[in-house]
């Protein structure tokens, strides 16, 4: 698979929601599978294939499967049937703040998130300026992350995802947060 590729193929998934979680032992004695068991499809039977090099945007009311549809993509949760398949290093912001350490720095965070995505110290020191400049939080970026704006957070949060040179960036309702000023230089790098 040629990195940037992206292959959705008849990919169907269930949730078993509850209508009450059982926190105890005792609980879950005590109810005996009257917890309300419900089998939830998000998805049934999609397929898409999107090249490398390309856009795509998701539209649809709410519960449509969208965001489940992005967590398949992104390897973080599994189809129940079919097969998702991505070509190379899959940058993703699919919640606001996920993957920070609220209590880590900016810096930390981004040092952080590199090294998840599989870089080197150096390489994440080589791009370090370009993330916080662009996020601009250059005032703010030795700062705990839990001391920042929801604002903050997803500039941060898109920089990271932007500049530490994903093959596929997947992006979830973040731009919600942002200023119009700061949507149209997210949309000038994604367009690049």
């Amino acid at each position: 698979m040629r990195a940037g590729e992206i292959s959705v193929d008849n990919v169907s998934r269930k949730f078993v929601v509850r209508a009450r979680e059982t926190q105890t032992l005792k609980e879950l004695l005590v109810a005996r599978g009257r917890t309300g068991a419900q089998e939830v499809w998000a998805l049934r039977e999609v397929s898409v294939a999107i090249s490398p090099g390309e856009a795509v945007g998701l539209i649809g009311p709410n519960g449509s499967g969208k965001s489940t549809l992005l967590r398949l993509i992104a390897g973080i949760i599994r189809p129940t049937d079919g097969s998702v398949k991505a070509g190379g290093r899959i940058g993703s912001l699919l919640e606001l703040g996920a993957g920070f350490h609220p209590d880590f720095t900016g810096r930390e965070n981004v040092e952080l998130n590199g090294a998840l995505q599989g870089l080197s110290r150096a390489r994440i020191r080589e791009r370090f300026d370009e993330i916080v400049a662009f996020a601009e939080l250059e005032g703010s970026i030795d700062r705990p992350v839990r001391t920042y704006s929801s604002g903050m957070t997803m500039r941060l949060g898109f920089a990271i995802a932007a500049f530490l040179e994903a093959d596929v960036l997947l992006l979830d309702e973040v731009f919600a947060v942002g200023d119009e000023s700061f949507q149209r230089k997210c949309f000038g790098v994604i367009a690049a």
